[in-house]
């Protein structure tokens, strides 16, 4: 029996069974996870029931479901034969990610990227797989458009996808330059003048930024590529003047910016550079009566060929699945009645 496919043996008409056939038991036991947490994980999610018989895994449960935990656990399995390892988060993503799907795989410069349909982003550190359909195409769009939106709520990877892409694209090349900038607003609460320097003091409103930096790049080279400018963490503000060249620019909590602010920055754009503008429209922290730029880029901007515009919702969440609850919650009471 070729490894993957149901059961030939099986006659799917009379029972409720698929059984997959695993040759390797040692990567089996990786597949399952320590005791079995991978395939409960699995069974609650589909709602199927995995029982391990040898090397024999038997999927029960309804129909269709059956399917895709067989699809799910085919994919991981390939995962492990290739010698990288399954982690809990490899699961989920196989979960989220619609295996049934036509997988075309990309073309260009980008191939490397883009593995038999599945979007691979390599940095110094890691190497990082988008978790969800909308983040597939979101990273997809990134390598093919100039310039990108990415809107959606807190937790769906939008800031940590688009610094892992700008740092792929500074080690192969594309780029000379990467550029993380995010408006200098209070998210509710004075914070007060801050002590030190001009870094120091909005080094706190960039913290989520280097936080993905150092999740992709070695704290030596990161400290490295600082000094010499090479990468850049700075408030939006610093950015008016400047012509942004063969740069990965990324403007982070794009909500908080002024309409002005935002055509600002957009027009900083020059030759070589990729644009990616990220933001939250339910957090928007501007002053009462001051209409945040992101909203009016999307306006303006929504039918401009060669910008592309990616969304997210409460089910591309990847931080605790709480957060998933917690949006979908308050998105219910803001409905109108």
């Amino acid at each position: 029996m070729a490894f993957g496919a149901p059961n030939p043996a099986e006659d799917q008409t009379t029972t409720h069974e698929v059984l997959l056939e695993f040759p390797d038991n040692r990567l089996l036991i990786d597949l399952c996870g320590e005791y079995d947490r991978h395939l409960a994980e699995i069974e609650q999610k589909l709602g199927v029931q995995i029982v391990r018989r040898g090397n024999l895994l038997s999927i029960m449960g309804d129909a269709e479901m059956r399917e895709q935990a067989a699809a799910v656990l085919t994919a991981l399995y390939d995962r492990l034969e290739t010698g990288r390892s399954v982690e809990v988060a490899d699961v989920d993503r196989e979960l989220r990610m619609d295996t049934r799907a036509a997988e075309e795989p990309s073309t260009g410069d980008q191939l490397e990227m883009f593995r038999g349909g599945k979007v691979e982003i390599k940095t110094r550190k890691k190497l990082v797989e988008p978790r969800t359909d909308a983040q597939k195409a979101y990273v997809q769009s990134l390598f093919e458009h100039e310039m990108a939106f990415g809107i959606g709520p807190a937790g769906t990877g939008k800031t940590y996808l688009a610094v892992a892409v700008g740092v792929s694209m500074y080690i192969t090349g594309h780029v000379d330059k990467i550029i993380l900038c995010r408006p200098a607003v209070e998210a509710g609460e004075r914070l007060g003048f801050l002590p030190g320097t001009q870094e120091e003091k909005v080094d706190p409103y960039m913290q989520p930024l280097y936080d993905a930096l150092n999740d992709f790049l070695p704290g030596k080279q990161l400290a490295k590529l600082k000094e010499e400018k090479t990468i850049e963490i700075a408030p939006l503000a610093f950015m008016r003047g400047r012509t942004l060249s063969n740069a990965f620019v990324v403007l982070d909590e794009a909500q908080n910016a002024t309409t002005m602010q935002m055509k600002m920055f957009l027009t900083r754009l020059g030759e070589g550079s990729r644009m990616v503008i990220t933001g939250d429209r339910s957090q928007v922290d501007l002053p009462r009566g001051v209409t945040s730029g992101l909203r009016d880029a999307e306006r303006l901007l929504g039918d401009v060929p060669k910008i592309s515009f990616n969304y997210f919702t409460s089910r591309d969440v990847v931080r605790h699945p709480l957060v998933a609850a917690i949006i979908e919650a308050y998105e219910a009471d803001e409905a109108p009645a």
